[in-house]
């Protein structure tokens, strides 16, 4: 599932979602990996430039922040599954296993190349993102891979909306990541 915000916010989301397990259905990631993750989108301009923070929840817990950024290319046919760049954290906490019917709490925000996550009110990753990820500008986001979820989301409301923003995906356009 991919989704993204298309109203102006801030760099700031938030997600209590309840694991309800694995999807019926497994489909592999471009590497060939097979994944079950949920996690938050920052400054998604398009699925092809956009800094990730992702929960894994198996085949191991971890909490991966990745700048995806192909600046040339603005479609998922076009950049596929490359240009990501996974960011060491400057202060990185374990994330708690996933259980089916436990719930939790994804919340992400930037500052500036200052990222921070928290799971379940906890700060598990900090760091800077580069300068990279400030060369692209868009709405904030989810995405899930292989896992069955309810969840209520929240982002930061701002009336700051730059000129030549654009929705990063158009509904129905048929793209995907």
């Amino acid at each position: 599932m991919r989704a993204f915000v298309t109203v102006p916010t801030t760099q700031d989301i938030e997600a209590k979602f309840t694991y309800r397990g694995r999807s019926k259905t497994e489909t592999s990631l471009g590497s060939g990996a097979i994944r079950r993750q949920f996690g938050l989108k920052l400054r998604a301009q398009d699925p092809c430039n956009l800094v990730y923070a992702m929960w894994r929840f198996e085949p191991k817990a971890e909490l991966v922040v990745s700048v995806k950024s192909n600046p040339s290319q603005h479609t998922s046919a076009e950049c596929g599954n490359r240009g990501y760049e996974n960011v060491k954290p400057t202060r990185y906490l374990h994330v708690p296993p996933m259980s089916p019917g436990s719930t939790h709490k994804l919340r992400a925000g930037m500052d500036g190349e200052h990222l921070q996550v928290s799971a379940d009110d906890n700060l598990v990753w900090e760091g800077l993102v580069g300068s990279l990820a400030m060369s692209f500008y868009g709405p904030v986001g989810i995405r899930s891979d292989n896992v069955k979820l309810e969840f209520e989301l929240r982002a930061g409301q701002s009336g700051d909306m730059r000129p030549d923003h654009q929705l990063a995906c158009k509904p129905g356009s048929g793209e995907s990541e």
